[in-house]
């Protein structure tokens, strides 16, 4: 079976969970996991293929000589002996406890340990009966967060980030495309949409010769489980557990297909309903005016058809899209290539794997013109983040590597952790040195939605603050976003000048599409940011212009699109303001 990164990732992070459900004392044996995990999720190429090859794994960031044997091991069987020797040391159900919000491995042991709950059923059983609070440590409200997560767990479960889709999505297009009887095979559905997670994967082929595409298809050797085959239609489940769904179509009627098939259904009823009041008929064959067929071939001619202008895929969820198309106001979505520059980015100075200069030249291949380093502060340790002598060092780094290279430039920056009470991490003197502060929130998620509300806002007062960064703090299908009052957030940003975040991660896409969407109104800047933690990693920026075409964000909504002569003085403006008011130090 083709493995993905993805695989190698989730047995790295399964390695780390057993470890820590069975109480290993050496925290930084857990740490390397993660770490190499971490790395591997960034990896821009196929983890597979350098093994096949036998390349350096060192090269991936963590990886040393016993990690990358594991791989290897990983590689030629799909498991490891040390993974399947954690798994019958650790009841199967206790892994699934960490995902859930106050549960980490000490209380996951005391749980089993106590009320001998092995399994998500069962603890949901005992919390829903108030079983937990006879358990030191689990009180009233984390019993009801835990409740909460679980069934929210439940619904999601069978939901996929992007890029993991995108990893079973391009092989098995690859191997579709690979006959002579395919014309084309392409991807509709919300992935072409961009959403944030996909629940399975809509597949076109446009050939005249459905039964050999047929065949083909039912033979890709990822397929665990065929669900249904039909003449023109089949679904398949992959090993992985992501359902495909495949359609052969004619080719004259690719666009009608593409159109129905990518949905959103609240987008195809709004125009479907613009064809009957014109008296045509719109469906996955084509637009018919009684039985003529006058569109179809095209999506462009399937929305000209019924007057409207064609719509861009990421837009197509019935919110004032189709009225701006049939008026001419559709907004021109920001694109790729429209971005100068990422302004959150890591180093090995703090938890990324490569070096200033790497990172530097990295951003430079990909076309960027500048790059903010925005290495951890010191209160995140797990990062190894930076205190105040070692961000002054990379500061001194900083300008003499700007005075060697061209046609990039790096911004001296920061990514400080934002405390409980809205203080920073490091201190004002620090900050006024740097080009861009990044604020973060990595801990106390769980704060009440008032308190959290006032952290931020504390936040964006801070005279230094040039973005909040990935405000919310959700993680994809791990970690709801924080309580907040993002409207009052956002007002104060548009108010203090300070711009939010945009992150990139796939896992993160925070903020997302409708809050993007509020910040535009609101006239607040959008930073389409990376946060890299590998050169790699730097492509993420992809998802994130994903997102903000999702959110009908042009190139002037956003921060990086503008050159650097541009971007200084957005990034100092709230300072010589506040200078000009008196209220920081000139």
């Amino acid at each position: 079976m083709p493995l993905h990164n993805a695989d190698f990732v989730a047995a790295f992070e399964e390695i780390a969970d057993l470890l820590e459900l069975q109480g290993e004392t050496n925290p930084f044996r857990i740490r390397a996991y993660r770490r190499a995990a971490r790395n591997m999720s960034g990896l821009g190429r196929d983890l597979a293929t350098m093994i096949a090859r036998n390349e350096d794994l060192h090269a991936v960031g963590g990886i040393g000589a016993d990690l990358a044997a594991k791989l290897r091991e990983i590689a030629a069987t799909g498991t490891c002996a040390l993974l399947d020797e954690l798994r019958h040391k650790v009841p199967a159900g206790l892994p699934e406890m960490l995902t859930l919000p106050g549960v980490g491995p000490g209380r996951a042991r005391m749980l089993h340990e106590t009320l001998h709950i092995d399994s998500l059923d069962a603890l949901r059983e005992a919390a829903s009966a108030g079983k937990l609070h006879a358990v030191p440590g689990f009180g009233e409200r984390l019993e009801s967060r835990i409740l909460e997560a679980i069934d929210a767990r439940r619904s999601k479960s069978h939901r996929f980030l992007l890029t993991d889709a995108r990893q079973n999505l391009e092989p098995l297009l690859g191997w579709l495309n690979a006959i002579p009887e395919t014309v084309e095979a392409v991807c509709a559905g919300s992935y072409r949409r961009r959403r944030e997670t996909v629940g399975d994967l809509d597949i076109l082929v446009t050939s005249s010769n459905a039964a050999a595409v047929m065949r083909r298809f039912v033979l890709y050797d990822d397929i665990e489980t065929v669900l249904a085959r039909g003449t023109t239609r089949a679904s398949v489940v992959l090993r992985g557990g992501l359902q495909v769904d495949l359609r052969v179509v004619a080719p004259e009627r690719l666009g009608a297909a593409l159109v129905y098939f990518t949905g959103s259904r609240a987008h195809n009823i709004a125009i479907r309903r613009i064809a009957q009041a014109q008296g045509m008929k719109l469906n996955e064959y084509g637009v018919y005016r009684g039985e003529r067929r006058v569109a179809g071939a095209t999506e462009e001619s399937v929305y000209r058809s019924i007057g409207l202008a064609w719509v861009p895929p990421e837009l197509r969820e019935d919110r004032g899209e189709v009225e701006a198309a049939r008026t001419g106001r559709l907004p021109e979505l920001v694109k790729l290539g429209d971005l100068r520059g990422d302004l959150h980015a890591h180093t090995n100075a703090s938890d990324g794997r490569d070096s200033l200069r790497d990172m530097a030249l990295g951003a430079r291949a990909r076309g960027l013109r500048y790059l903010a380093i925005t290495d951890h502060s010191r209160r995140l340790g797990i990062a190894h983040g930076l205190d105040a002598q070692r961000l002054a060092r990379q500061i001194d780094e900083i300008d003499r590597l700007n005075a060697e290279l061209d046609r990039i430039v790096l911004l001296k920056g920061v990514e400080v952790d934002i405390l409980e009470d809205g203080r920073l991490d490091l201190p004002d003197d620090l900050l006024s040195r740097l080009d861009i502060v990044v604020a973060s929130v990595h801990s106390h998620f769980g704060l009440a939605r008032a308190k959290q509300t006032a952290r931020i806002l504390r936040v964006l007062d801070h005279p230094y603050v040039s973005i909040l960064g990935h405000p919310t703090g959700r993680l994809l299908l791990e970690r709801e976003p924080m309580a907040l009052d993002l409207e009052r957030i956002i007002a104060r940003a548009a108010e203090r000048g300070c711009c939010l975040e945009l992150n990139s991660q796939p896992q993160r896409l925070d903020l997302d599409d409708v809050a993007c969407r509020a910040a535009k109104q609101a006239g607040v800047l959008v930073s389409i940011a990376s946060d890299a933690h590998s050169r790699g990693a730097l492509g993420n920026l992809e998802w994130g212009v994903a997102q903000a075409r999702r959110a009908g964000l042009s190139k002037v909504d956003v921060l990086n699109t503008r050159p650097i002569a541009q971007l200084w003085p957005l990034l100092r403006k709230r300072i010589a303001d506040d200078q000009d008011a008196g209220t920081i130090d000139s």
